[in-house]
């Protein structure tokens, strides 16, 4: 069992009322059934003993998971007393996401749903998890893509004080995401995008174009509004640098035993690398 380590609250700079507010929208919604279903397919192959989730208690992540000690960190008070304690599912309140609570590499399977975008320094962060993440185990990152309707309907929002996801997000490539994760030695096992709805508030009319999704996966696959990242932290084999040679070395006569089967020279060979 992980030992657990006293931390500080952290101190992301955003509202989170307005995140949860915008989750219980159309587009909040669209975004959490998406992910429920994929986040499922991407951690039900995942074993080992210790799972941990961060942020967003709307959604259940390791829900398919069957890792039998599960983690659940918040990083709002608030939301711990909004949403309850799902089943099987420990809860840890008010953590730091620069300073986890658990041993080095304790963790075999860790989620973060919409966590690096809200938070000061996502690559701080990055780095904190990679602690805690045993070698082979996986990493599970979601996010808008700010290369999608959304991402532009996102910019064009805040040029009128309008903006269509949460104001104080900012939203990380996939790339840069696996350009950080390609510096950890992490291999990305698998990628998804999805939600190439139409950026539109009301309900009725969102749902009305939702059948993009599938035209999406097809045509368009890297500008869907959200994506999913899986990738498993390896660690690096030693290498051999150079070639075995072998060197023959002549033995003196004089030195050479007298025998009746003696030739003229022996040879002994030595092994170099």
């Amino acid at each position: 069992m992980p030992q657990l380590i006293a931390t500080d609250q952290d101190t992301q700079h955003h509202n989170p009322n307005e995140w949860d507010d915008w989750l219980n929208t159309s587009p909040g919604k669209y975004v959490l059934e998406w992910e429920e279903i994929h986040y499922a397919n991407a951690v039900e192959d995942a074993f080992g003993f210790h799972a941990l989730q961060i942020g967003l208690p709307q959604m259940y992540c390791l829900k398919e998971n069957r890792i039998p000690h599960r983690w659940q960190l918040l990083l709002e008070s608030q939301s711990f007393i909004s949403h309850p304690s799902p089943p099987q599912i420990e809860i840890i309140c008010q953590s730091s996401i620069y300073d986890l609570p658990f041993e080095n590499e304790s963790m075999d399977l860790i989620a973060l749903p919409h966590v690096l975008e809200f938070i000061e320094n996502p690559h701080e962060a990055i780095r904190e998890i990679h602690r805690i993440l045993r070698p082979e185990g996986r990493i599970v990152i979601s996010g808008f893509n700010p290369m999608s309707l959304w991402g532009l309907r996102q910019y064009s929002g805040r040029l009128f004080d309008q903006p269509f996801l949460p104001r104080s997000g900012q939203f990380i490539s996939h790339r840069r995401i696996k350009d950080w994760l390609n510096l950890l030695n992490y291999s990305i096992d698998r990628g998804r995008f999805g939600c190439y709805g139409i950026p539109l508030k009301n309900s009725t009319r969102l749902q009305g174009t939702t059948f993009l999704d599938k035209v999406g996966d097809r045509w368009w696959p890297f500008f869907g509004s959200v994506f999913l990242l899986s990738a498993i932290k390896r660690i690096p084999r030693n290498k051999w640098v150079g070639l075995v040679k072998n060197h023959r070395t002549r033995i003196p006569s004089a030195l050479q035993p007298i025998s009746q089967n003696n030739t003229s020279t022996n040879e002994v060979i030595h092994h170099e690398i």
